[in-house]
């Protein structure tokens, strides 16, 4: 358990505790607090579950991984506990965005809460991106066009799902599907989302909460291919049309 005693040390200084009170708030001493961060003792499992239970973090991550790069919003909800957020950085301690290729898409499921697996993906800079962490996903098939696939949506972490813009576009992560790219309204229940495609053609489907792992709201969209001229008078159309249909609805509530 190599990365134990710097994590109790760095998430203890992250709570702006003395090594006395840290000791009080676990119901421990202050020497075994101390023995723990100097690597003179392991704790034992209760004491990781101490720890697992106060920090709200699974025990293999608190093992596991070296959290001394993490800040306190650095972490993400997921259900009642959080887990490590990676963020990587440049040399001006700038936040970079991680590029999920096409190839590896499928396996951002497995490794999206993974630090060595978010470390070894390539990376860009985009300076005229808003504030927040982004990522660029990779678009499959033709769904949510005039997205075409093969395009890439660089997306903004959303840490708060109830701040879920209605009717706006979203990468969502889900536990049975993946990774999709989809319009998301809110199930007037609050305990589901409605993910829908611009492309008729697919049907629209609910996804439970709890099914929900990430939320990245659209920035902008890096199209790898040309548009042909077809396409372009399609999509323009498709703009119209969507225009049309809000400002119908507008009419329709005023009469």
């Amino acid at each position: 358990m190599k990365n134990i005693q710097g994590n109790i040390k760095h998430l203890r200084t992250l709570k702006g505790f003395s090594q006395e009170r840290f000791a009080e708030a676990l119901g421990w001493t202050r020497s075994m607090v101390g023995s723990y961060e100097e690597g003179r003792s392991e704790p034992p499992i209760d004491r990781l579950i101490d720890l697992s239970d106060y920090f709200k973090l699974p025990i293999d991550i608190l093992v596991k991984n070296d959290l001394s790069q993490a800040k306190d919003t650095s972490f993400m909800q997921l259900g009642n506990q959080r887990l490590l957020f990676p963020i990587t950085v440049d040399e001006n301690d700038e936040e970079l965005i991680e590029i999920i290729p096409t190839t590896a898409s499928a396996g951002y499921l497995a490794g999206y809460a993974d630090p060595e697996y978010i470390e070894q993906l390539q990376k860009i800079k985009l300076p005229f991106l808003p504030t927040g962490t982004h990522r660029a996903f990779p678009i499959k098939g033709d769904s949510m066009l005039p997205v075409k696939d093969g395009a890439y949506i660089v997306a903004k972490y959303v840490d708060d799902l109830s701040e879920i813009k209605d009717g706006r576009t979203y990468i969502v992560l889900t536990k049975n599907d993946g990774l999709v790219y989809k319009r998301v309204h809110k199930h007037f229940t609050g305990q589901a989302l409605i993910l829908s495609s611009d492309n008729k053609a697919y049907k629209s489907y609910h996804v439970p909460m709890e099914d929900v792992l990430e939320v990245w709201e659209f920035t902008c969209c890096i199209n790898t291919q040309e548009y042909d001229e077809k396409e372009l008078k399609l999509s323009s159309i498709m703009a119209m049309f969507r225009e049309l249909q809000v400002e119908l609805e507008a009419v329709k509530k005023m009469s």
